[in-house]
């Protein structure tokens, strides 16, 4: 929104130009994000406070943990209102790409929330269903995953790239729905799952969203992927300032979820986040290295799925003492 704003004043006064730039954008998004998340994030924990929205606790999990109890929860919201606030402002809202990122965002925090309310306000203890959340997911997914496929204007972008290896791409044709399906729907678990300790999913959100902002950026620029050997797909460098915002919002949420924390994201924070990570990646055509760069999550995920496994194939027995771990 401002970009074009700026790109107006540019004409009566030249320094305006320099918004221009992706790079500076990206700043401004980070900044933006983290100031949002600085200003709000003491009035909205005050005010789940005031509500009581407190974090319910495990009686068989660890005495440590019992300190958490009735710490506010639904802190994503924050996350989420910064990083859409600081994208609309600095991305270019022509850009499909930022439109479909900020669609799975969007989507799967509205699905955490009402899992949230119904936890935390209505006081029903299973929230959604397994199987009404996973529908949700999914149909935000395959929305997501379709726009992406009809749009594509060239091979690569329905093509699955292995990293270290030049020139190595599986072409995917309209499997590639499947592919991104499974990746959007995939991490937004897999993060959901790790968000259980102060600052646990949080950071390593702030760094992968670093990392694929980076990727988003060099694959977008014709010149860096020619002497960086990738492919380059049109319009993904706008999707760095979506990163940079995530990665601003996320900065900003960890000062109140560092140890002892003040306030849990929720499932409206890790169902919305670990989305987007899913989206990014594909749109940026590295799903392999979000599995290596987002290997805590699939660790965490995994270990639920040996657990349950085990269990039931066992009788009662568990691998771990928890999952995840």
């Amino acid at each position: 929104m401002l970009l074009y704003l700026t790109q107006y004043l540019a004409q009566f006064e030249s320094g305006f130009n320099v918004f221009n730039y992706l790079t500076m954008r990206a700043i401004m998004g980070a900044l933006t994000a983290l100031l949002i998340s600085f200003i709000i994030g003491p009035r909205m924990i005050k005010r789940l406070q005031v509500n009581q929205l407190g974090q319910p606790v495990r009686e068989d999990g660890p005495e440590t943990h019992l300190l958490k109890a009735g710490t506010p929860t639904m802190g994503g919201t924050l996350i989420l209102a910064a990083i859409s606030i600081s994208t609309v402002l600095w991305a270019n809202l022509e850009n499909i790409y930022v439109w479909v990122v900020l669609f799975v965002t969007l989507s799967f925090g509205v699905i955490g929330y009402v899992d949230d309310y119904k936890k935390l306000i209505l006081q029903d203890p299973a929230g959604i269903s397994a199987k009404q959340k996973l529908f949700w997911q999914s149909a935000a997914a395959l929305i997501a995953a379709v726009a992406l496929y009809v749009t594509a204007t060239d091979d690569v972008q329905t093509s699955l790239l292995i990293p270290y290896f030049k020139d190595l791409a599986i072409p995917l044709g309209m499997f590639q729905i499947v592919v991104t399906y499974f990746f959007i729907v995939g991490f937004s678990n897999a993060v959901n799952l790790t968000d259980g300790l102060d600052g646990l999913a949080i950071m390593p959100t702030v760094l992968v969203g670093g990392a694929l902002g980076i990727f988003a950026y060099v694959t977008g620029n014709v010149n860096f992927a020619s002497y960086l050997d990738i492919p380059y797909v049109a319009g993904t460098g706008e999707i760095l300032v979506f990163c940079t915002a995530l990665a601003g919002a996320g900065l900003g949420f960890l000062w109140f979820n560092t140890y002892p924390a003040q306030v849990f994201m929720g499932d409206v924070g890790s169902l919305s986040i670990g989305g987007a990570l899913g989206t990014v990646a594909v749109i940026t055509k590295q799903e392999i290295l979000l599995i290596l760069v987002g290997g805590l999550f699939v660790l965490e995920a995994l270990s639920v799925i040996f657990q349950v496994g085990f269990f039931k194939m066992t009788h009662w027995r568990r691998i771990f003492k928890m999952a995840p771990l």
